[in-house]
């Protein structure tokens, strides 16, 4: 079963997490010094938010599945429609070990579907994450085949 995911860049984490708690009525589910994330079931969401750096917004949508199954059965509607993806096996961000893929809305808003495999424990263990972790870039966002928007914009699950 798909769960909608939303990962929105804020200016203040413990503002935010204050908000966020009061809005769904829950605590998160992972909260680190730079990020949190409520998986929440009604509605069936996993709502992230961290303070990395960035773009203050919504930074990324996606699904997350339940298996790798279910996972490139999306991969594969997506591409039968023409869509560009960028696959990414084995990433590791947001505090965990995911194996998903990228794709690019026509107003360059970035999807990402993906399936966890395992948590970690930092916020992202890829080269690019640990090479410039101030930068404001994103730890796992592709790095080829999607247009450069989401190279700029995207952080990670």
């Amino acid at each position: 079963m798909k769960r909608f995911h939303v990962h929105v860049v804020v200016p203040r984490l413990d503002e935010s997490v204050r908000f966020y708690s009061s809005m769904f009525g829950a605590e998160p589910s992972v909260l680190k010094d730079d990020y949190a994330k409520w998986m929440l079931e009604d509605p069936r969401m996993n709502f992230a938010i961290s303070a990395r750096g960035g773009e203050v917004g919504v930074n990324h949508l996606g699904f997350q599945v339940d298996s790798d199954e279910e996972l490139t059965a999306l991969r594969e509607q997506v591409v039968a429609g023409s869509v560009v993806v960028q696959d990414q096996p084995g990433a590791q961000c947001c505090y965990a070990n995911s194996n998903k893929y990228w794709a690019q809305d026509p107003a360059g808003v970035p999807w990402e579907t993906y399936h966890t495999l395992g948590g970690i424990p930092m916020f992202g263990a890829d080269s690019r994450e640990s090479a410039a972790p101030d930068a404001g870039g994103a730890c796992c966002a592709p790095v080829t085949s999607i247009p450069a928007v989401i190279e700029k914009k995207v952080g990670c699950c």
